[in-house]
């Protein structure tokens, strides 16, 4: 039979993997959205370039990192190894290369942020922790819509789902 109190180490342990992840997907976005606000070919890629730094600067601030202070998470500075990677090769892109790389990345990116946070808004027992995964998908699930519009207009084809699908 488990322990609760193992049961519980656990669950804090799970909600603070998943904070900590987003705080440092969170940096790698804002990243991202100012590498498109510079480089950018059209102004449609350099404004979903700012409204992406601009939401994930606010979700970490108002969101993840309280959440992460509060629960003791570490709060990675910076992108991951593999986030720092793509950021490395968008830089060596420019004009249309440019735009469909960002477009087909943040896609991706986005499509496993919405299916984490509603997992971990499912799975917590944590308030806080399911509080700030709700807010950070429905932030997620928008900015998806956007993403696919801007991809449709552009002709870039993205392997992710379509956003009515992941309900």
């Amino acid at each position: 039979m488990d322990n609760p109190t193992s049961s519980a180490a656990s669950q804090d342990y799970g909600a603070q993997a998943y904070v900590s992840q987003a705080i440092q997907g969170d940096d790698a976005e804002v990243q991202l959205g100012q590498l498109a606000q510079q480089k950018g070919s059209t102004s449609d890629i350099k404004e979903l370039g700012q409204k992406m730094a601009s939401d994930h600067t606010q979700i970490n601030q108002k969101l993840m990192v309280p959440v992460a202070k509060r629960l003791g998470a570490s709060q990675p500075k910076g992108p991951s190894k593999k986030e720092k990677k793509a950021i490395q090769k968008l830089q060596s892109l420019s004009g249309q290369q440019f735009d469909t790389a960002y477009i087909q990345l943040i896609d991706k990116d986005h499509q496993k942020d919405l299916k984490d946070s509603q997992e971990e808004a499912q799975s917590t027992q944590n308030p806080m922790v399911k509080q700030a995964a709700q807010e950070s998908a429905t932030v997620y699930q928008k900015q998806l819509q956007l993403i696919q519009q801007i991809a449709k207009d552009h002709n870039v084809p993205v392997t992710g789902k379509e956003i009515s699908s992941l309900r």
